[in-house]
């Protein structure tokens, strides 16, 4: 692999958008431009490449209707919408509201935020993988709570969370249950019904969609606040009008997902295995992060001891490769992060964490590439690291 190639391991930060995708956009952007909030004949086409988009939409997660699914600018919006939404349409009913210590910031802070509105906040533990602790939900469940908050799977480590026994336990309490799945939709097949979720957060950019679209599935029955007021679109739940073109793409890019998710999900699951193997055996001190089985097929989260993830990352960039240190929302101070501490690693052992996102673009060769130059990396800054024990320098 040449130095000047470029590799993109970083699909957990933004995915490229698939070509077929841009395809079916571009009419929307150049020829059906009318609203489709409108009366006249321009807004046909657009109204009814809506609806189409979200048919698809709510096929992938198996959604009891396509009026469950309300479009947003992404999945942080949903996620506000979701957790404020239910809290403040339900604060009759009780205000104590649980989510856990591994979520999305935009979860944790609409959490928090709902504290300063007066209601009570719980934040579940998790095991040294990430799992959420389902006896500590049976615990601080009360009859006053109204909300749980809990991602399908952990973007910055892999981790699967079990949500039909989730959703078992809230549902006895007679509380609500919604759930970020944000990295796993498109990775893992997700069925509402089934599992039992009342309201979903989906992204459009992690399927391989255009960003700034997202989309909220509510269960049928469900009644919640609107946090954006205006002209009453999206069910008077999300107002302002929509971005078709971007819809239309996030639509695209839910049915590509549904035809070609198993085939793509078992590629990515052999990469991710052989970049896991090939790190972890290649580099003592090297460690996996979160779950060893149940992880998402496209999560290489890997820490190696005695040196810092900045300083991996950089010297991966100027080897042609691109990977990240977890969520690009939380990359933006140098405290560790919040998922890692809350497995109980130690801060120098956070630090030293390099995540690694596949994609359906990459390559065994790409693979190979960076299991081949990594251990010159991690002997290079670890022989500059005052925390590395000699008898570590190999």
């Amino acid at each position: 692999m040449s130095v000047h190639s470029r590799i993109y391991m970083d699909c957990v930060s933004g995915k490229p958008v698939d070509p077929r995708v841009i395809d079916a956009m571009l009419p929307y952007m150049r020829e059906f431009y009318g609203n489709p909030s409108s009366v006249h004949s321009f807004s046909g086409e657009p109204r009814r490449a809506l609806e189409e988009a979200r048919s698809a939409v709510a096929r992938l997660i198996s959604a009891e209707r396509p009026e469950s699914i309300i479009f947003t600018s992404g999945a942080t919006e949903s996620n506000n919408m979701a957790i404020k939404g239910v809290a403040f349409r339900n604060a009759d009913r009780g205000k104590h509201v649980i989510t856990s210590s591994v979520e999305h910031m935009s979860v944790m802070n609409s959490c928090k935020y709902l504290k300063t509105k007066g209601f009570d906040l719980t934040f579940l533990p998790v095991d040294r993988y990430g799992v959420v602790d389902l006896e500590a939900l049976e615990r601080e469940l009360r009859e006053d709570t109204v909300l749980v908050s809990i991602q399908y799977a952990n973007s910055e480590i892999g981790t699967i969370q079990p949500i039909r026994e989730v959703a078992q336990i809230v549902h006895r309490k007679n509380a609500y249950l919604h759930v970020d799945a944000t990295a796993a939709n498109g990775r893992l097949p997700i069925d509402v019904q089934r599992e039992g979720i009342d309201l979903l957060t989906l992204s459009s950019n992690d399927i391989y969609g255009p960003r700034g679209v997202g989309a909220l599935y509510i269960r049928e029955g469900l009644r919640i606040e609107p946090i954006i007021h205006g002209g009453g679109q999206e069910r008077g739940l999300r107002s302002g009008t929509e971005n078709i073109a971007g819809v239309v793409g996030f639509g695209k890019a839910a049915e590509i997902a549904m035809n070609e998710m198993q085939s793509e999900s078992e590629k990515l699951r052999k990469l991710r295995d052989r970049l896991i193997r090939g790190l972890l055996d290649g580099i003592p001190y090297a460690f996996l992060n979160g779950h060893p089985v149940h992880r998402l097929p496209d999560n290489a989260a890997v820490r190696f001891s005695f040196i810092e993830g900045e300083s991996i990352l950089l010297s991966l960039d100027m080897m042609g490769v691109a990977a990240s240190s977890g969520s690009a929302c939380t990359a933006k101070t140098l405290e560790p992060s919040h998922v890692l501490m809350a497995t109980g690693l130690r801060h120098e052992e956070a630090h030293g964490s390099v995540l690694f996102t596949l994609g359906r673009h990459n390559t065994e060769e790409e693979v190979d590439y960076v299991v081949r130059i990594m251990p010159d990396i991690v002997k290079r800054l670890r022989a500059m690291s005052p925390l590395t024990p000699k008898e570590v320098l190999w």
